[in-house]
């Protein structure tokens, strides 16, 4: 079972959130943050992944994605690298082309462009960077900008091209990335319309946390899409992006839990079912974490990314949510990941 395993870095602070990527972390910790890229590489993890935005979580105090990418790129040596959807909007694509290239080239052939439209509207505005309303339009923006950053990796004569949104004259991307003939490009989609970009353009897939039923469903709407276009969605490295909880066994979990409410200072209610759980009276995990996280006993998230497996998912992109506290992150690499390598 060929299956891949991803550390997304805490890069920002939730804290109150209750269970939202980052909930037991007070503060954005940049040093701890970066120490942590560098101890999943040595626990075995093969993939660091960095969330794409500007403004988030606690008093909207979050590294820039490309800068903390590059920075662990030249701190280690195996992982693959990526930003979590690489927003559009952030950056002209041709200058990404070029920043993609240097990178792959310097990482030795470690970068994923997991490419996305863009989102949060707040932030591109906050920074003065163009902004569409219109998912649609956005979605036909972020297409322009992939076939010219594909154009710029794969053509070694100069550029030029006028378009509904970007204008190039006489660019040209050398060297050129490392990866042939291009880093692998990632998308995750939902919609249709994001399917079919998928299906035309990449070499992986990508879903934020769904439950089971939710992924065979969206899958299965993308084997459509693809089999129209003449691709076999098999052909398609599949990634969940997800938060994951693991503890000793169950009385650990319940411990990491309520330490997670103790900082929760919207003081969101406790449901019946995660109130049962954290009293004993059941040793069923709630709903609200079972259906879109990892969570539970090393057994019972070892047995999970099995179900998932055999779902199509080949690489998991966790977000612990206990951290900084490492104990989850060195027992996962020591209980689940040494059992699929």
């Amino acid at each position: 079972m060929n299956i891949k395993f991803g550390f997304c870095l805490p890069i920002f602070a939730m804290p109150g959130s209750r269970f939202f990527r980052t909930p037991s972390s007070p503060s954005l910790q940049p040093s701890l943050t970066f120490s942590s890229g560098l101890l999943a590489e040595e626990l075995g993890f093969d993939s660091l992944w960095i969330a794409d935005h500007l403004m988030l979580g606690q008093d909207d105090a979050i590294l820039e994605g490309w800068t903390t990418l590059c920075t662990l790129a030249g701190a280690t040596e195996s992982v693959q690298l990526g930003l979590i959807h690489q927003a559009n909007l952030f950056r002209n694509p041709a200058l990404a082309a070029k920043m993609m290239a240097t990178l792959d080239q310097l990482s030795n052939g470690r970068f994923i462009f997991f490419a996305d439209p863009g989102s949060a509207a707040a932030e591109h505005q906050a920074y003065g960077l163009p902004w569409i309303e219109n998912q649609s339009e956005r979605i036909k923006r972020f297409e322009e900008s992939l076939s010219i950053i594909l154009h710029l990796w794969q053509n070694d004569k100069p550029y030029s091209t006028s378009g509904t949104y970007y204008t190039v004259h006489e660019a040209n991307c050398n060297p050129k990335p490392l990866q042939s003939p291009h880093p692998p490009i990632w998308i995750g989609s939902a919609s249709e319309e994001m399917h079919h970009l998928c299906a035309k353009y990449a070499q992986g897939w990508n879903t934020t946390p769904i439950s089971l039923k939710d992924l065979i469903k969206r899958q299965s709407e993308l084997k459509i899409i693809c089999e129209k276009q003449d691709r076999n969605v098999t052909d398609l490295e599949r990634s969940l992006e997800i938060q994951i909880l693991i503890g000793r066994d169950l009385d650990d979990l319940r411990k990491k839990i309520l330490h997670i409410i103790s900082l929760d200072s919207k003081l969101i209610p406790i449901d019946e079912f995660l109130q049962a759980f954290l009293s004993s009276q059941t040793d069923e995990i709630p709903p609200e974490m079972k259906n879109s996280w990892l969570v539970g006993t090393p057994k019972m998230i070892g047995d999970q990314i099995i179900a998932y497996s055999e779902a199509g998912i080949s690489h998991f992109m966790l977000w612990f949510v206990d951290w900084p506290n490492e104990e989850g992150l060195r027992l996962f690499s020591e209980k689940v990941v040494s059992k699929f390598k």
